[in-house]
């Protein structure tokens, strides 16, 4: 038997949870335990009768971090969260160490077992536990953006939506994943003028197939990208590399010469950020102006809509939890299914990427 044990999220703006109680549910059913936080639910909708009425337990903080062999999260920990780490828990959660150089050094220091969802690489060379929060991110920047842009919260004034005898908005995005393909898609879909930039042909072929008439593709060219960039109203960053630390492809002196009241959207900014003059933020305090330039940077978007990216990060995150439950830790973090997952264990950093950062 395994004992899976799910905090409440801490971290500002946070109300999703690392597991649904069906999903405890499953668990239980399994012959393994659940000893969840109290309230760690309430957030996305779940309250604590649900998760005990399908068997789980209900617990403190404290003895949700401690009293298991395996923490499922949904964000990485935050440092008053750090006391709870140790070599006999191992953490599976989005971790993004790359740009979180303290919470590496925590659990080296421990010697804790940490798996990151945003890098399991799929047999397909797909990252199956970031797609459906990429999704997510994707959709709402663009939402929160098309807000951004209304006069009373400091931007140009402009309607994404065309209307009449007036040019519709521009939007920007950089990187053709699936944060892009959703971003590129919801800001298509409300009407505006969309160029997406990706490095990969291949990767614009299979674009130029699912996205709408309105949506131009190119090749991402340093020239061009400067070109449309300073002429968009909104620009989202949306370039990956797993593990890796996001590299700036917009520069300070790119956006100094963006148009007053524009709004970029940095959704790499979980692994550092792909805009020069971006800094995290939270949903409490979402935006700030440099230069003129609006920007929204909040590293954990999907937060927003809790409900929704709780039942779809869980529907990708259950097998591997199921896994790790079944199998043990051991023998899981050597199967072929969690390529990629094992990013700190024993005192010493496995991930390549995380290494390299």
């Amino acid at each position: 038997m395994t004992i899976i044990g799910v905090p409440k999220e801490t971290k500002a703006g946070e109300h999703r949870v690392g597991l649904t109680p069906a999903a405890a549910g499953e668990l239980v059913r399994r012959g393994h335990s659940v000893v969840i936080e109290k309230g760690a639910g309430v957030g996305s909708g779940f309250n604590d009768d649900e998760y005990a009425l399908r068997g789980a337990t209900l617990v403190t903080a404290d003895d949700a971090w401690t009293e298991c062999d395996v923490v499922v999260k949904v964000k990485e920990p935050i440092s008053p969260e750090y006391r709870f780490l140790s070599s006999r828990t191992a953490v599976f959660s989005y971790l993004h160490l790359a740009a979180e150089p303290a919470l590496t050094g925590a659990l080296l220091e421990a010697g804790t077992t940490a798996l990151a969802y945003e890098t399991v690489l799929s047999a397909t060379g797909t990252l199956p536990l970031l797609a459906p929060m990429s999704a997510i991110a994707g959709r709402v920047c663009v939402q929160a953006a098309a807000t951004l842009l209304y006069a009373q919260a400091g931007g140009s004034g402009v309607l994404l939506a065309p209307v009449g005898g007036v040019a519709r908005g521009r939007v920007v995005v950089i990187g053709g994943g699936v944060v892009g393909a959703n971003a590129a898609a919801a800001a298509a879909g409300l009407g505006a003028r969309v160029t997406v930039f990706d490095a990969s042909v291949e990767r614009l072929l299979v674009l130029q197939q699912t996205l709408a008439a309105n949506v131009t593709l190119e090749a991402a060219l340093e020239e061009r990208i400067h070109s449309e960039v300073t002429t968009a109203d909104v620009v989202v960053g949306a370039v990956l590399i797993p593990g890796a630390k996001a590299s700036h492809v917009v520069s300070e002196d790119t956006v100094r010469e963006m148009r007053p009241g524009s709004v970029i959207c940095d959704v790499a900014i979980d692994q550092g950020g792909c805009v020069e003059t971006s800094r995290p933020t939270t949903h409490d305090c979402p935006s700030y102006q440099f230069a003129g330039v609006t920007h929204y940077a909040v590293t954990n978007m999907p937060a927003a809509v809790p409900r929704t990216s709780t039942q779809a990060l869980v529907n990708a995150t259950l097998p591997f939890v199921r896994l790790l439950a079944d199998e043990g830790i051991d023998n899981a973090v050597h199967d072929d299914r969690f390529n990629g997952a094992l990013n700190v264990r024993g005192g010493q950093i496995i991930h390549p990427a995380v290494q390299s950062a």
